[in-house]
């Protein structure tokens, strides 16, 4: 625990630091925004979790002259703002996105695009849907192409750990999807079979299938 003290002691005194020597040189009180991948805590990151709680800590009871906020509340508070668009990066090697689109997973795309598009025309064509039936089945085509889509597939699949557990993930997800897109477009809705796979991967209770309207 000591060595997270420190090193949530000294991220806070570099936060500090940094906000202080910004806030000299701009009109409205600078943001730093840091993002951090949610798999990392307690998995690559053991210690994450408890940094972060101590971090918090800090914030809330030491003497600092900034506070936390969300980019979005950042927005609603400061409208005029710089718009910018960064370059494509990310956190894999080389920095760019060569670990979940390259030759051991381009085939995976193809399929995520074509559930993409097909989940989009289900919202529009079915939108704030009243049959209990049919929302519970285009919730669940969400809920599992939000499954297809996850990261974790192609980055096993490249780095050759479980690959054809990966590969079987995918191709369940994508298989459950566009059989429950097929059944909702010919008004043919398995109610038993939506709640079985359902209750295989009970995860956002709450989806909601028209945020792709």
């Amino acid at each position: 625990m000591d060595s997270i003290y420190k090193q949530a002691g000294h991220f806070f005194d570099c936060r500090q630091e940094q906000i202080t020597n910004l806030s000299k040189a701009m009109d409205k009180p600078p943001i730093i925004l840091c993002p951090y991948d949610a798999e990392l805590y307690g998995h690559w990151w053991y210690e994450g979790p408890d940094w972060l709680y101590v971090l918090f800590k800090k914030i809330y009871y030491d003497k600092c002259d900034f506070k936390l906020i969300t980019p979005s509340e950042y927005i609603d508070r400061y409208p005029s703002i710089q718009v910018s668009t960064p370059c494509r990066s990310s956190w894999g090697a080389n920095g760019y996105s060569g670990v979940w689109l390259n030759p051991t997973n381009d085939y995976v795309h193809r399929h995520l695009h074509v559930a993409g598009d097909r989940m989009v025309e289900l919202a529009k064509t079915y939108p704030n849907e009243k049959s209990r039936i049919k929302k519970l089945a285009l919730n669940q085509c969400a809920r599992e192409l939000l499954l297809a889509q996850s990261s974790d597939w192609l980055f096993i699949i490249t780095n050759g750990t479980m690959v054809d557990y990966a590969k079987k993930r995918i191709k369940d997800h994508i298989g459950r999807f566009t059989k429950l897109y097929e059944q909702i477009k010919s008004d043919t809705i398995d109610e038993e079979f939506v709640k079985s796979i359902y209750k295989k991967d009970p995860i956002f209770p709450e989806i909601d299938y028209m945020i792709y309207y």
